[in-house]
């Protein structure tokens, strides 16, 4: 009687470890991605600011807004090494109104620059197939920094 009652139960844990193991390696993956992203978003906070006060505030060569948005996104980039990170730069000159948005109540140079810049973080994996079904990740997880200068004069930093 003993032998038909293990028997009936004989495939549970494989049953049981067939349904856990999926769900362990997603949430696995989400720890894993979580942790990549923090990591990067530290160095980029870091990196980030250093650039535009670098590179930003005065470039080397032609001294145009475009420029200086290029130096700072590629040095930025430099710095992250990652693949799986994208970097955008923008920058704005700030008028009269929106320097008193910005808290800016007495400019020290009527040429502040706002340089925004963006990391973009895509989660690996960002497509896979399992049983046949594939599945495209649309999820992509951003970060931004900002920080006014003036771009003519080296250490005029709001």
């Amino acid at each position: 009687m003993t032998r038909s009652v293990s028997r009936k139960e004989s495939g549970q844990m494989t049953v049981e470890l067939a349904v856990l193991v999926p769900v362990a390696v997603v949430v696995g993956l989400t720890v894993w991605n979580l942790l990549r992203f923090v990591e990067a978003c530290a160095l980029f906070d870091r990196v980030a600011l250093d650039a535009a006060i670098s590179q930003g505030v005065a470039p080397s060569g032609e001294v145009s807004s475009l420029s200086a948005v290029g130096a700072v996104q590629s040095c930025i980039e430099a710095a992250m090494d990652s693949k799986s990170c994208t970097v955008e730069v923008t920058s704005r000159s700030l008028t009269g109104e929106e320097r008193r948005r910005e808290g800016i109540s007495f400019p020290v140079s009527p040429l502040l620059t706002d340089f925004v810049c963006t990391l973009s973080y895509h989660p690996w994996p960002s497509s896979f197939v399992i049983a046949g079904v594939s599945y495209d990740s649309p999820l992509v997880l951003r970060h931004s920094r900002s920080i006014v200068v003036d771009r003519f004069r080296s250490g005029v930093v709001v």
